[in-house]
């Protein structure tokens, strides 16, 4: 059988009960249920049965992140039923069902918006108005990975998402301010380049806490903050204090602004 190509994607369903333990190369003893490390094991906060929304979220989680201890994706696919992740550097037909559909369904997809590419705000979003024909479904694409990765997935899959009229929408990013978000503490577990930009799963949480009606938005949301602030309490334990530094901060922040630009262009 001929290896995949680096940018083939692979589909993984958000069925928590089918999901076998992954082995652990270190030799650790790993949770059968949540398949994570036992001393940082998060059962205790991951709801019993995966919550059903409204919206379906399907989730471009790039190959080097899926391997990542602080990965979000996998808490997401095991807290909400209709979330799906599939593994890959872009979005392209064939990847997902439900971007194939004709005609495609209404769809956003989620990153900040830049000098070239507006995007709506997430206070600005109606539902209502994003579906069509009376249609009652609608799917929040997110990417996962580094910044870096994610503007190139971003970049990667826009002419595809666009082809599809999907919506591109944002959380109010401020460049201005440094970074900050669920993952902040005296123990920096993965510093975000400026405020605004947030973990994948914080991100999920903010957009269909407006688009999940008759306060399940609400009850979602507190879910999937409760879940991240659980994991980043346990794993905070297992790190050593970093203190940043402040000229390589701003150098960071400069470096990071220059390469979206250049992404613009």
């Amino acid at each position: 059988m001929a290896p995949e190509r680096e940018d083939d994607a692979t589909y993984h369903l958000s069925t928590a009960t089918t999901l076998e333990p992954r082995p652990s190369p270190s030799g650790r003893s790993i949770c059968s249920s949540c398949c994570r490390p036992n001393p940082v094991c998060l059962c205790h906060v991951l709801p019993t049965h995966p919550i059903e929304t409204s919206t379906q979220v399907l989730i471009l989680h790039h190959p080097h992140e899926a391997h990542h201890k602080l990965s979000t994706t996998p808490l997401l696919t095991r807290s909400l039923l209709r979330a799906t992740a599939v593994t890959g550097r872009r979005l392209r037909p064939g990847i997902s069902p439900l971007l194939d559909r004709s005609p495609p369904p209404s769809a956003i997809y989620l990153f900040p918006a830049t000098s070239s590419t507006p995007a709506v705000d997430v206070s600005d979003l109606n539902a209502q108005d994003l579906t069509r024909n009376g249609e009652r479904e609608l799917v929040l694409v997110a990417f996962d990975g580094t910044w870096k990765h994610a503007r190139e997935m971003v970049k990667a899959s826009e002419d595809f998402l666009q082809s599809r009229f999907a919506v591109r929408v944002c959380l109010g990013v401020d460049e201005s301010v440094s970074g900050g978000s669920i993952y902040d503490s005296e123990l920096i577990l993965r510093k975000e380049p400026f405020s605004g930009c947030v973990s994948t799963m914080e991100a999920v949480a903010r957009v269909l806490r407006v688009l999940e009606p008759n306060g399940v938005g609400v009850e979602v949301e507190s879910m999937l903050i409760g879940i991240l602030r659980e994991m980043v309490r346990l794993q905070a334990g297992f790190l050593k204090p970093v203190n940043p530094r402040p000229k390589l901060l701003k150098k960071s922040k400069e470096k990071e602004k220059r390469m979206m630009e250049k992404d613009d262009n």
